[in-house]
């Protein structure tokens, strides 16, 4: 009994540590992405500040509000990863504690029993005072390591007690953050809003090229093929854009002529854009792996919660957003220079043929359930590798 006193709660110890760890390095990076979507929602509200184009001004407002719906997003993943530890620390220290007890409940029915025995039938019974002694001496030596099994349930206990009141914590900030995603969303919701009457007036290029848009998608067999009409057709488009035409008239008398309202950053074709991933969530496959079927994957794939906030990866211009058959609603945006994102297996787009688009700007929406996004990224038709580009690893 002693033994068995002296060696409880050794084993499971060595895999509890490793899937400590683990969680703890879930819970860091958690916490890291949500520091991250704060640093470039900041970044995005004085950039919208600066702006003085209205619809630049718009552009960065939005892409601001989707990075602090994202950051809602991280930390609601955070709380709810935080209070899944808590609530599984909670129920093995619940088990340690049961285990220990163990022992000292059966020693002590046992000491109940003898009290029971009456003197005289200890007298009656040989060996029966052997017995007493052999218990004596038992409980001499037994009742240190009792006691200090009880000071150590004790520990468990209040243990538990700050598990309890950290889980209450836990559940405080998730409900906050669920909050602040509510908000962040209506405020979103009415940007867009504020966006569509706008663009109404300019509807008739846009409408245009949407429906150019969707012709290809409905021609295009596979979407590497769309992919690459459209990249053809960007092609074309830069060449337009270098011939000579028309400037704007300067914002003041004797200034240089202002740049166009819906041109994005120019990108060089030896280099890719600044890029960043297009939704909060937990890296599934990458470049080159293996999927179900067994066809290499050509991008990144991130499993992501439901109605997950979708941004653009880095600048650019929309040439493509509707539905493609076997990959849901996609997004393709034009960065330049031979540069294209696709974004695919989106729920709902939030951005049309045409549109402009920054860094951070919302696109879409993941579906319900357990969605996941998987992202693009080619220069002049190839995949690249786009973990280095957005620091995974």
């Amino acid at each position: 009994m002693l033994i068995a006193l002296a060696v409880i709660g050794a084993a499971g110890g060595a895999a509890f540590a490793q899937t400590a760890r683990d969680e703890a390095q879930a819970l860091a990076d958690a916490r890291r992405r949500a520091a991250e979507a704060i640093h470039r929602a900041h970044a995005l509200e004085d950039q919208a500040v600066r702006a003085l184009d209205a619809a630049a001004r718009a552009r960065a407002e939005a892409a601001a509000v989707a990075l602090r719906i994202q950051t809602a997003e991280a930390d609601i993943a955070t709380a709810s990863a935080r209070l899944a530890r808590i609530e599984r620390l909670r129920a093995r220290q619940q088990a340690r504690i049961a285990e220990k007890q163990q022992p000292i409940t059966r020693l002590a029915a046992a000491l109940q029993i003898l009290t029971r025995r009456p003197p005289a039938a200890a007298i009656a019974q040989p060996g029966s005072l052997r017995d007493m002694v052999h218990v004596r001496a038992l409980l001499s030596s037994g009742l240190p390591v009792i006691a200090e099994r009880t000071a150590s349930l004790r520990a468990e206990l209040a243990a538990i007690e700050r598990l309890r009141r950290q889980a209450g914590q836990a559940l405080t900030e998730l409900h906050t953050a669920r909050e602040t995603l509510q908000a962040e969303r209506i405020r979103l919701a009415r940007l867009e809003g504020a966006e569509r009457d706008r663009s109404a007036r300019l509807s008739d290029s846009a409408m245009f090229e949407q429906e150019r848009a969707m012709g290809l998608g409905e021609k295009a067999r596979d979407i590497a093929v769309l992919m690459e009409e459209l990249e053809a057709q960007a092609v074309i488009r830069e060449r337009l854009a270098t011939l000579p035409g028309p400037l704007l008239r300067p914002r003041s008398p004797g200034g240089a002529p202002a740049p166009a309202a819906d041109a994005p950053p120019p990108v060089r074709s030896d280099r890719p854009p600044p890029y960043r991933l297009p939704v909060v969530g937990r890296l599934v496959s990458g470049l080159g792996e293996s999927d179900e079927s067994g066809l290499h994957t050509r991008g990144l794939t991130l499993a992501t919660a439901a109605g997950a906030q979708v941004v653009s990866p880095t600048w650019g211009r929309i040439s493509y957003a509707g539905a493609f058959r076997g990959y849901g609603n996609i997004v393709i945006i034009d960065h330049g220079g031979g540069w294209t994102t696709l974004i695919t297996d989106l729920a709902t787009i939030m951005v049309r043929v045409g549109d402009v688009v920054v860094r951070g700007s919302p696109v879409g929406r993941a579906g319900p359930g357990r969605p996941t996004v998987t992202v693009e990224l080619r220069r002049g038709g190839v995949p690249v590798d786009i973990a280095r580009l957005a620091g995974i690893g």
